[in-house]
């Protein structure tokens, strides 16, 4: 049948009918499978977390040059050391480790911040949302700094015992070597102390939670106590080799008290008494206390 128009109008065109797209159905995401938490998943995120900060490896290059740097120069400078029977070895290198005093400052550094960081920045809870039993957190913590610290303060007090041996020989002092009475104790007792101290630092990060009062109590407890007790009388220093740093230095030969009444191996244990003491603590207090 024609279109019917009246005049002067033209016919009006068809309007298609609009075509409205097919929905589109999102495929979906492969499904993921979350392993258990295990102390092994934890130690690998704790690594992880501990190698990306760039003060960890500042700090420990840092380490590494004032006990390398600093025991070459103390090597290089004043008379050549001689042994004799009032000056043993072990008493030669162990002036040459001086930098292990200042070194242990800058590792409590790293065990406070590694713990007291967290708590700064509020990471603290997404760490513990993941690991609800928490105490996993701070054994991985501990596993991993022990890791870090020990073998290269190894390397470094070992370099210091090489090169201050080396520069002393050359300066026409005594050849020192390791199988010397009490030198090779004294070369590993001071890798050993620092790796002690610093798991000091980290369960004092974790107890305080503030790295400002961690740091603090730190340096009272390793440099200012130390001093202030050498300073008092001697009847009231009683007490002053069952300091942390004192019954450490023992291990490696230079303890901030004339009083040497801790052999060495017995002051390292006295050291590590204290942070069993305040790692146990840590630990109370992360397992009952709210992030």
């Amino acid at each position: 049948m024609s279109a019917i128009t009246r005049p002067g109008l033209a016919p009006s065109p068809s309007i298609p009918s609009p075509v409205i797209p097919s929905p589109v159905i999102p495929s979906p995401a492969p499904a993921t499978v979350a392993g258990p938490v295990s102390q092994v998943r934890v130690v690998r995120a704790e690594w992880t977390k501990l190698r990306a900060l760039r003060s960890t490896w500042w700090c420990g290059l840092t380490a590494a040059v004032l006990i390398v740097g600093l025991g070459a120069a103390i090597a290089g400078s004043g008379t050549p050391y001689h042994v004799t029977p009032g000056n043993t070895a072990a008493m030669g290198i162990s002036s040459a480790l001086l930098g292990v005093l200042f070194a242990q400052l800058v590792l409590g550094v790293v065990g406070v911040l590694s713990f007291s960081g967290e708590y700064g920045t509020g990471m603290i809870r997404a760490t513990l949302a993941v690991v609800p039993s928490r105490l996993p957190v701070l054994w991985a913590k501990v596993i991993v700094l022990v890791g870090l610290v020990l073998p290269v303060t190894v390397l470094c007090a070992f370099a210091d015992f090489f090169t201050a041996a080396a520069i002393e020989s050359s300066r026409g002092g005594s050849a020192i070597s390791l199988t010397d009475p009490g030198v090779l104790r004294t070369v590993a007792g001071a890798s050993l102390y620092l790796t002690v101290v610093v798991i000091i630092g980290l369960a004092l990060g974790a107890l305080l939670r503030k790295t400002a009062a961690g740091l603090s109590a730190f340096a009272a407890v390793f440099f200012v106590l130390p001093i202030v007790v050498n300073a008092l009388p001697h009847n009231l220093t009683g007490f002053a080799p069952y300091l942390p740093s004192n019954a450490g230095g023992e291990l490696w030969g230079l303890s901030m008290t004339s009083a040497h009444a801790l052999s060495p191996w017995t002051g390292f244990a006295v050291l590590c008494g204290y942070a069993v003491v305040l790692t146990a603590a840590a630990a109370w207090r992360l397992r009952h206390r709210d992030a």
